[in-house]
């Protein structure tokens, strides 16, 4: 075990139950939706076609809830530039994303929202040279009452 692991799984520890900083807003484009509709396939006219979403419940185009999973990094990487405690990331070598235990997409993100990221440190393990952390988080909508998503994220830190 690295002593650069053992030092930020301590501090990771301390935070267990705390907020996390919270993100900058992010807008989410139609041009964005789709290009991501075009990586992964999901033409779905709900997120591509302005015209016939006005039809719908939403009353325009909606990003997919994968979009919105998949700015996590983004989302609470800015979040977590506003950290209090570098010392958590001294002698990083990678960060890896280990997966989630849970993922609920509770509201659409209409495009043109703008959406941002909180998040709750759940749980911190030391696994040899990383540090396994769970966080709880929430992806806001800005004028919502409910949120775009709701997660708990695995992500590894591993250590020199």
């Amino acid at each position: 075990m690295s002593e650069a692991a053992a030092k930020a799984f301590e501090l990771f520890r301390a935070d267990i139950g705390n907020d996390e900083a919270t993100g900058d807003w992010f807008q989410v484009t139609q041009e964005q939706i789709d290009r991501f509709a075009d990586v992964t396939l999901d033409h779905q006219f709900i997120h591509v076609d302005p015209e016939r979403a006005k039809d719908t419940p939403f009353g325009t185009t909606i990003a997919h809830g994968f979009l919105t999973l998949s700015m996590l990094t983004h989302l609470v990487g800015s979040a977590r530039a506003a950290d209090p405690d570098p010392a958590k990331f001294a002698g990083v070598l990678m960060g890896i994303n280990y997966g989630f235990n849970r993922v609920r997409f509770v509201s659409p993100v209409k495009v043109g929202s703008r959406i941002r990221a909180r998040g709750v440190t759940g749980n911190a393990e030391l696994k040899g040279n990383a540090v396994e952390v769970s966080r709880n988080v929430t992806v806001e909508i800005e004028g919502e009452e409910r949120p775009a998503l709701v997660a708990e994220w695995v992500t590894r830190t591993v250590y020199g």
